[in-house]
């Protein structure tokens, strides 16, 4: 029986983001690629709160299973792998930090992450999703990956995105930098060449984790499993 995977999308994006992933992946591992409250077809689902989010994975994923998370993703599944540490086997970060850890600059990111989500609230999704498109991070993608991108964005609604952002951003979730030395299970991080923010990050969580192990994806930027899905599923695999 092929083994399973949980794969947790990217703020903005939606469980179809995963794709090409699970193209890639074929028959050797069943993917579960759920859309996370506040995005696509949980828009509307309340509260949008780590802690909901956590129970909705422990009631749809299996016994055990490889979780795999992008970005806001990544962070939902370092809380997953300390709430559920007999369940998630492996861990597969891309783009992803344990948070902020000084309390200060977490709580002016909270404030910032609030003002934006007040305007995504004025907004379209048609123009929120442009704004985001322009975050410096995301700078760079070819131009199939930022149209694939886009439509998966207008998948979403902005109050959806709102809710996302008051309960899921960075500012939101409590920093984890203390707790990685909890994670007992393996993590691959990986990151884009280009992604020189999170390469930085990726280095330094390594070194709080018990087993973990960088895996730095040639000319990929930030969204590696959309830039390099078949890299992404390699990993995924441990190949």
């Amino acid at each position: 029986m092929a083994p399973d995977v949980v794969l947790l999308h990217g703020f903005t994006h939606t469980g179809a983001s995963w794709g090409p992933v699970v193209a890639a992946l074929g028959k050797s591992y069943r993917a579960l690629a759920p859309d996370i409250r506040g995005h696509g077809s949980a828009s509307d689902r309340r509260p949008v709160t780590v802690e909901a989010v956590l129970d909705d994975l422990a009631a749809l994923a299996p016994a055990r299973f490889t979780l795999a998370g992008y970005s806001m993703g990544g962070r939902l599944a370092l809380h997953a792998a300390l709430a559920l540490p007999d369940r998630v086997e492996r861990l597969v970060l891309i783009g992803a930090s344990p948070g902020i850890a000084d309390r200060a600059e977490r709580e002016a990111r909270r404030a910032a992450d609030n003002a934006l989500a007040d305007q995504a609230e004025r907004s379209t999704i048609e123009e929120f999703a442009g704004r985001w498109a322009r975050t410096p991070v995301l700078a760079g993608q070819p131009p199939d990956v930022a149209a694939a991108v886009d439509a998966d964005r207008r998948r979403n609604q902005p109050a959806g995105l709102a809710g996302a952002l008051r309960g899921l951003g960075t500012g939101a979730l409590p920093s984890l930098w203390d707790r990685l030395p909890e994670i007992a299970r393996p993590v691959a991080l990986v990151v884009g060449e280009r992604d020189q923010k999170f390469r930085a990050i990726a280095s330094e969580m390594a070194a709080g984790l018990r087993r973990a192990d960088v895996v730095v994806v040639p000319g990929a930027g930030h969204a590696v499993h959309l830039e390099a899905p078949d890299a992404v599923a390699r990993t995924i695999s441990g190949d």
